[in-house]
């Protein structure tokens, strides 16, 4: 079988197309015909060495977080799925692999694939999905009527974070480019402001749940623009950020663990049509590299890139 994978950290010219043979998967694992895997941030934030606390200095290593599929075979222990099962999920951290024909993970990282949901569709779904409900749900306690402020509203967690808020009942207002305000509006929006035009601190408004899924606003613009018991949600953790959330019950941080229960609520919302992303792009795995390379250099493809395997 073949995957992208690279042999030290660094930048886009340590990726490889490489031939390697899967592992049989242990307890609790199940291993996984790969369809289709998106490209996310966190592929080259791991290839580049940003958590190699976690990842260990073992080469070489594999890429790719998100995918869908179908299941070959399954580890001792796992009674929710079986040969031939229809999946969408994650890879594990610290191994990755989803940019290859084939991965080994963990039961609890996967959901079974609704009908009514495509492979391509739902290989864009685990990563946002997951991180707009870990951000609404767990940290900040979403309620119905609230209001919420998505800074990067039309990015994949964005507008997972904003469709997952429209279907708990809040509304919602957020901030784009100018290019990207028509397609924030179609979303359903209250209000769309021009982050390179508007003084976000300046707002008159105050909001319950200030989610920067752009990873881009300061935290004090953030905090500024809470009411008195709102909450401000940043998805990128350092590990100052993180001492200071554990002393302000305003300021959480987000980590994007997956498990069962959130991915079968991801799951719901997609097969109930009210969490979809769009696909920008889909290359066959001979040309993956080229287009992991391009999203990483900022290209705008108008949607998720995928990687078809067949």
């Amino acid at each position: 079988m073949k995957r992208v994978q690279y042999h030290r950290y660094g930048g886009p010219e340590t990726m490889r197309l490489e031939d390697f043979t899967l592992e049989e998967p242990s307890q609790g694992q199940v291993a996984v015909k790969v369809k289709f895997a998106a490209i996310n941030p966190i592929d080259w934030k791991l290839r580049n060495g940003l958590m190699k606390i976690v990842t260990g200095n073992a080469f070489p290593r594999a890429m790719g977080m998100d995918f869908s599929g179908t299941v070959i075979s399954v580890g001792p222990g796992v009674t929710r799925f079986k040969s031939g099962d229809a999946v969408f999920g994650m890879a594990r951290l610290k191994q990755c692999g989803a940019f290859g024909q084939a991965v080994v993970t963990k039961e609890s990282f996967l959901v079974r694939k609704p009908d009514a949901v495509s492979f391509e569709s739902a290989a864009c779904l685990a990563t946002p999905g997951v991180m707009a409900w870990i951000g609404l749900v767990d940290k900040a306690r979403l309620q119905a009527g609230q209001q919420v402020f998505v800074n990067g509203c039309v990015g994949a967690v964005g507008e997972a974070t904003v469709q997952i808020a429209r279907m708990m009942g809040a509304t919602v207002s957020g901030s784009c480019s100018a290019g990207d305000m028509q397609r924030a509006r179609a979303l359903g929006l209250q209000n769309v402001y021009d982050y390179r035009t508007t003084d976000l601190a300046k707002l008159g408004e105050r909001f319950d749940v200030v989610y920067d899924t752009a990873a881009a606003m300061p935290l004090a613009v953030g905090l500024s623009l809470l009411r008195d018991k709102g909450v401000f949600l940043d998805l990128d953790p350092t590990p100052g950020k993180f001492l200071r959330a554990l002393v302000s019950r305003r300021f959480k941080v987000i980590v994007c663990s997956a498990n069962a229960e959130n991915l079968d609520r991801v799951a719901r919302a997609a097969s109930e049509g009210r969490l979809q992303l769009p696909v920008g792009e889909i290359v066959p795995l001979t040309d993956a590299i080229r287009l992991i390379r391009e999203v990483e250099a900022g290209k705008k493809i108008g949607g998720k890139a995928l990687i078809a395997m067949e």
